[in-house]
């Protein structure tokens, strides 16, 4: 009896040290806290100062000539890209490589890159004046139609231009007919957007200015050529000259870069 008793009291002790030992066990462990670091939220890039905006109407880089070369000023006149090119046009699209059969080379025809030539060799740049691409006839597809039928159309009337809208046009010796009667040495309508609102190029006492077709004055006729170019379509500028060899470009106001 006594061995019972004694047996019996160890498997107590026993377990009373197994429950014991496992609420000891399950005791919770304390957590670590890590600091949280901050995420930092990406800044925008900064707008570069030197492409500042002072007329909206006009790009922010316009192409410049020096010393026979050409680069680009910014509207303050500063060149931004320094003059290196046989030639250089308008920040503007290029329909040959907005279509082109490679896709990886359409990018570079969009209107925030410019085309410039070197050494005989046709580039594409950005405006940090970096050359990105470099043309292939490979690259090249074909543009889409995208030409506007004129609604004005210049008339000469005993050697002297005018500008008419054929639509509305009868009878050349009616003065009524006329949208500005015939008065001009010559007259060129500028390829444009808006095609009921046209610049057109004049030349009065041998000065060269721009009117419109209500034969209002846009640009005095003070210049001894302004070009006929793509000029008005792609900068919504005008490439001048008083002298007949220095060319620069004038705003719609006339003001000078």
């Amino acid at each position: 009896m006594m061995n019972m008793k004694k047996t019996f009291g160890f498997l107590l002790t026993l377990l009373s040290i197994l429950i014991f030992s496992q609420a000891k066990s399950v005791k919770k462990l304390p957590v670590k806290t890590t600091p949280k670091t901050a995420v930092k939220k990406a800044s925008a890039p900064k707008p570069n100062p030197d492409l500042v905006r002072i007329n909206e109407e006009v790009p922010v880089l316009i192409p410049q000539k020096k010393d026979d070369q050409f680069g680009y000023i910014n509207q303050k006149g500063k060149f931004i890209i320094q003059p290196q090119y046989h030639i250089a046009v308008f920040f503007a699209e290029d329909c040959n490589l907005l279509n082109s059969p490679n896709e990886k080379i359409r990018k570079f025809g969009t209107k925030e890159y410019a085309t410039v030539e070197k050494d005989m060799i046709s580039y594409r740049i950005n405006q940090a004046g970096k050359r990105v691409y470099q043309y292939k006839n490979s690259d090249l597809g074909k543009c889409k139609s995208e030409y506007k039928q004129q609604q004005y159309q210049a008339y000469i009337l005993n050697g002297f231009y005018g500008i008419i809208e054929p639509a509305k046009f009868v009878n050349a010796a009616d003065y009524r007919d006329y949208q500005i009667y015939p008065q001009y040495q010559y007259l060129h309508i500028m390829e444009g957007d808006d095609v009921s609102n046209p610049m057109i190029v004049a030349s009065h006492n041998d000065k060269f200015g721009v009117i419109d077709v209500n034969n209002k004055v846009i640009i005095p006729f003070e210049y001894s050529n302004i070009k006929r170019n793509f000029s008005w379509k792609l900068g919504k500028m005008f490439e001048v000259t008083k002298d007949g060899k220095n060319y620069y470009y004038i705003d719609s106001k006339n003001k000078a870069y």
